[in-house]
């Protein structure tokens, strides 16, 4: 039943059932009883949404994530989603592929209300022309961040987790140090290489010919294939250091298809410290991001902006951990 029918068969306005349902106290008892009668013995159910919308308030968080497929984002997903429950909140997860036409439709969500505020992870050089163009809307970055923008973020300091990575494999005796990168649109990518390149230039060293190596993609796939085309070339690594530890998990399938060893011929560093790290064998060294407190810290700097959104932009760095296990 909708509500004009509901209107109808009460004798009152379909204004006053809004009313009734909007929980208004300007409507007399005798007819509130009325309406709520009828409502409830033809089963009308107010429209969540539609009454969400005349109050400009929908009770939703947009969480835009660039790559399902990545287990990196569960962890963030889930200290977003404890926080929003915590708070009343619903949380919409949208893959975007870090398309900026993708993006731009999820914050066109925000400016009709049909959202209250959004939390953006994908590439910060987007996050930079969507940031000019949604001054007035309420978001926050998430690991992927401009320092010297306006908008409020949370994440990691890329460059120092990456040194402390490779510095640990100097120290190890490891002098052709490989590194497998990614997307270099993406922050982590850029400042992960600064911390790659720093800790070489402290050690004395610089990377051999070919040491430096750059994938599309994420996937253990692409780990496998680029690290073959490491191992097959002139100078090989006797240590890989991948940004992330799909990257790296990769890679060390591809050092034992080719019959050499971990940690022994070729020492693997990944970075995220994924729950598979812990599975694989030898056990992945890897650099731990605390990927449930950055989605939790980011919900919270997000419903703080919400409540004020004079509240200065600031932003905050979580710390790293190098976890030591058995594969470097």
């Amino acid at each position: 039943m909708s509500m004009d029918e509901v209107a109808k068969k009460a004798g009152v306005s379909t204004a006053t059932v809004s009313r009734v349902m909007n929980g208004s106290r300007s409507v007399k008892a005798s007819t509130r009883a009325r309406v709520e009668a009828i409502i409830s013995q033809e089963g009308y159910t107010a429209n969540r949404l539609a009454r969400n919308l005349r109050t400009a308030e929908s009770r939703l968080l947009i969480t835009m994530v660039p790559d399902f497929s990545n287990p990196f984002y569960a962890e963030i997903v889930k200290g977003i989603d404890a926080v929003a429950r915590r708070h009343g909140y619903h949380l919409l997860l949208c893959d975007t592929g870090a398309s900026l036409t993708e993006e731009r439709t999820y914050f066109d969500m925000l400016r009709t209300h049909l959202a209250d505020g959004a939390i953006c992870l994908d590439p910060v050089s987007t996050q930079r022309e969507l940031a000019s163009e949604n001054s007035l809307l309420q978001w926050v970055a998430c690991c992927e961040f401009d320092p010297k923008g306006s908008v409020p973020y949370v994440g990691i300091d890329n460059a120092k987790a990456a040194r402390d990575a490779v510095k640990y494999l100097v120290e190890r005796g490891r002098r052709r140090i490989a590194f497998i990168n990614s997307d270099e649109r993406f922050l982590y990518a850029r400042q992960r290489k600064v911390g790659y390149m720093t800790a070489l230039s402290e050690a004395g060293l610089t990377p051999y010919d070919g040491a430096i190596v750059k994938t599309d993609g994420l996937t253990f796939d692409d780990g496998r294939r680029v690290a073959k085309r490491l191992l097959a070339s002139a100078i090989k690594p006797d240590a890989i250091f991948a940004v992330s530890d799909t990257l790296a998990i990769g890679a060390m399938q591809a050092v034992h298809e080719l019959g050499l060893r971990v940690p022994q011929d070729v020492a693997v560093i990944g970075f995220d410290n994924i729950p598979l790290a812990t599975m694989v064998q030898p056990a992945l060294t890897t650099i731990a991001q605390p990927m449930f407190r950055l989605g939790e810290n980011a919900a919270n700097l997000l419903l703080e902006r919400m409540r004020d959104p004079s509240t200065p932009a600031l932003g905050t760095l979580l710390d790293h951990e190098l976890v030591i296990r058995n594969s470097a």
